[in-house]
């Protein structure tokens, strides 16, 4: 490894630390495809020093008596870092990753929302008393927070998805240990100085860089490790929950999808096809909730595949830090070889590429794919039915409303699914029997702190956002107190 390149440590205990066998990677800028920095190759023991810093940060009087309003008020002081850092970290995530700069921008933006609502939840995490059969029982309960939590992140937009783990983690007194795509470590490398900035005791928030077979399989299954939090493809966070399972530790899963985008003949054909543009070659597909799949009731079939495959077939694609650039590269070499089979795969299926299908000649070396859109597709082909993770859309035919449906239902993936139409009712009826934790309608990709979000099926395990995820990182216990202080009772009898 050249040495000229900028190292990052680990971060632990509130300190840079170098990691215990010495071992260094390079991060690529994917838009030149050169080494940009040199991040910690963290292993077992790495991670074990972040866990038992964790534990420890946890276990003291510093974190563990904060009252739940100061552990608030330090949750909103981050917030603001993240805001007068913005530039510099919008800057860093798309170096790293490819991201268009304007698209990171807005994000941070967002992000210290995702703070200031935690903070706000903090002191109001509780519990609530039991009506008891005799009035001299009381019997409450409390919610504590669990203890270390792991969390496992993705490359295609480490902060905010490193964010929707950690705020509320943190809001209910846990202490953390983020593992980072290795493709993708800057950005949060960048975030956790912040915490210390803002207040937080040293130990609360640890970074270990590293590969997943080293620093996530240790963090998985270190026992120290009381809840576990993945986002990531489908088979890994299959693994994960089997290795959690094994020690009934709890977990939540983001995983893959396959959405399906749905349009109906009553539907506004220009909204539905720059839903389809976004939900699609926004962050050049590189989204778990894209919008994969495609259908067209048949009034409206050749007018929005139109519509939508002129718009691909003129989306500037370029340098993400350019602010005209419509379409990144997407974030490494072996992501772009995947896509490439992919539409090779769809081809050979039977599938023809009527826009993009190929490597762009934009001036640059980095690993560019031009947005693809797919026609003559059935939905139990492959590039139908496994995610991709890139700028690949597949477009089908329907004529009826339970065809779709059935349609949009076969996949083994439940994430998300938008539909376009100006019917109230079937608006309302599609929400209701489509297999999917998130249903958009007349819009896609909006989401904010307050909604919750789930998969269903393969697409994941468990709640992220909104209030309901606060029950993911407590504990509930139940207490019981005896006011009567008169003679006990019969010891063989169950007392209520």
């Amino acid at each position: 490894m050249s040495t000229e390149l900028p190292r990052y440590e680990h971060y632990i205990a509130g300190e840079w630390v170098a990691p215990a066998e010495g071992g260094y990677f390079a991060s690529t800028n994917p838009t030149t495809a050169q080494p940009w920095y040199e991040a910690a190759r963290g292993t077992e023991a790495d991670v074990d020093r972040a866990v038992r810093a964790a534990r420890a940060a946890f276990e003291a009087a510093s974190w563990r008596d904060l009252s739940q309003t100061a552990r608030g008020r330090l949750l909103r002081r981050l917030g603001d870092l993240i805001t007068e850092n913005a530039e510099d970290l919008a800057r860093t995530e798309t170096l790293d990753n490819g991201k268009l700069l304007r698209e990171m921008r807005s994000q941070l933006a967002g992000i210290p929302e995702y703070f200031y609502y935690y903070a706000g939840y903090a002191d109001k995490i509780h519990g609530e008393v039991i009506p008891a059969n005799s009035t001299k029982l009381l019997n409450y309960t409390q919610r504590e927070p669990v203890g270390v939590v792991g969390a496992i992140t993705p490359w295609n937009s480490p902060l905010m998805l490193t964010t929707a783990k950690i705020a509320p983690a943190l809001a209910a007194g846990n202490t953390v240990v983020i593992k980072p795509s290795e493709h993708t470590s800057a950005s949060v490398l960048k975030l956790v100085p912040l915490f210390e900035q803002a207040g937080f005791p040293p130990g609360v928030v640890n970074v270990v860089t590293g590969f997943g077979a080293d620093a996530g399989n240790a963090l998985v299954e270190h026992p120290q490790v009381a809840k576990l939090s993945f986002t990531g493809s489908t088979a890994t966070g299959s693994r994960i929950a089997a290795a959690c399972g094994s020690r009934f530790v709890p977990v939540t899963l983001e995983l893959g999808g396959k959405s399906p985008n749905i349009v109906f003949d009553d539907a506004d054909t220009d909204s539905a096809a720059m839903g389809i543009v976004a939900g699609i070659f926004a962050a050049a597909g590189q989204t778990c909730i894209a919008g994969s799949r495609v259908f067209l009731q048949r009034g409206v079939y050749d007018e929005v595949l139109e519509k939508v495959s002129a718009r691909a077939a003129t989306i500037k694609i370029g340098d993400p830090l350019e602010p005209e650039t419509e379409l990144g590269p997407v974030a490494f070499g072996d992501q772009r070889d995947k896509i490439e089979e992919y539409v090779r795969i769809g081809r050979e299926e039977g599938g023809r590429v009527l826009t993009g299908g190929e490597r762009p000649d934009v001036g640059l070396d980095g690993y560019f794919y031009s947005p693809t859109v797919f026609v003559d597709t059935d939905n139990g082909m492959r590039v139908c039915q496994e995610e991709i993770f890139g700028p690949v859309l597949t477009v089908m035919p329907f004529d009826t409303e339970e065809e779709v449906v059935a349609l949009a239902n076969d996949t083994t993936y439940g994430l998300a699914a938008g539909v376009w139409t100006r019917d109230l009712a079937r608006a309302h009826r599609l929400a209701s029997v489509l297999e999917a934790g998130t249903v958009w309608v007349n819009t896609y990709r909006a989401m904010s702190p307050m909604s919750p979000r789930s998969g269903f099926k393969q697409s994941g395990v468990g709640i992220e956002h909104g209030t309901e995820v606060l029950r993911e990182y407590t504990r509930l216990k139940s207490v019981w107190i005896n006011t009567d202080e008169s003679p006990a009772r019969d010891p063989f009898v169950l007392g209520s």
